[in-house]
């Protein structure tokens, strides 16, 4: 997708972070949105803070990990807009602790928004995509915890391993209808993925079941914290050169390479 001027892009979890960077990156560049969040103050705030910088927006407050949630968005998009050409599956939620300690709702929430939150995107919006046959794109907020086991975050390192390997599935299948699929890889970027556990329903244990970091903890966590905008700026590079993994920390390429490497070694005892 070399050019965004008129195209349509949905953006979940747009209202902050990454997702509003992108949007402002897109709305930049000519492009009409559709933010989708839960949060809907926020939501109105982003909405208002883009209508009055001239971008054509809306928005729809979304649960991700509701199939019906998502398939309405998807409806208000193609009624208001009469077509969606990139769909950004950025939202997500981050539950800490040590693996074996994690409840069955940590678990619950974590699966629910970031994993069923893409699939959702996919079973919702793709076909669609497919039939209005002018292209397009899809993208997915992985993390490098979808690429290396990180400590004490079981559920969000799964769910995002998931991530990646629905973005490099999808890309396979989808690539012959001219619509091109991207993975975001970041490690520590400033979005508020620290305190999500402010959406965290009440019957997945509510915002008091959640433990986020430490400042002691965050200030041992490996890799610079980059800002926002450079991300966006990323997403939209990734989308012209029709790039499949969008990494952000030049820092992560030892630990994924490590990671192979013990891969590699184990052939050595295979049969």
């Amino acid at each position: 997708m070399e050019q965004f001027r008129d195209k349509v892009a949905v953006i979940t979890g747009g209202a902050s972070g990454i997702g509003l960077a992108t949007a402002s990156a897109l709305a930049r560049e000519g492009a009409r949105l559709v933010l989708a969040d839960i949060e809907q103050g926020a939501l109105d705030r982003a909405v208002a803070g883009l209508s009055a910088g001239g971008a054509q927006v809306i928005g729809v407050r979304t649960d991700v990990g509701d199939r019906a949630s998502v398939q309405a968005l998807a409806d208000a998009a193609w009624q208001h807009f009469g077509a969606v050409h990139i769909l950004f599956n950025n939202a997500g939620v981050a539950v800490f602790g040590p693996t074996h300690e994690m409840t069955h709702a940590d678990w619950e929430w974590s699966i629910r928004v970031n994993m069923w939150g893409p699939i959702h995107g996919v079973e919702c919006f793709v076909p669609r995509m497919i039939a209005q046959n002018q292209g397009g794109h899809v993208l997915f907020t992985a993390s490098f915890a979808g690429l290396v086991p990180n400590r004490e975050l079981g559920p969000y390192c799964v769910t995002k391993f998931g991530v990646v390997a629905l973005a490099e599935c999808l890309q396979k299948d989808i690539k012959a209808h001219g619509i091109g699929v991207s993975v975001l890889c970041p490690m520590r970027v400033t979005t508020n993925i620290d305190e999500s556990f402010r959406n965290r329903p009440d019957e997945l244990g509510g915002p008091k079941a959640n433990r986020t970091y430490s400042d002691d903890e965050k200030a041992q966590l490996a890799g610079r914290e980059l800002a926002v905008e450079p991300v966006a700026d990323l997403v939209l590079e990734a989308m012209r050169q029709n790039q499949l993994y969008i990494h952000t920390h030049k820092e992560a390429a030892t630990y994924v390479r490590r990671r192979f490497d013990r891969m590699n070694e184990a052939f050595d005892r295979a049969l």
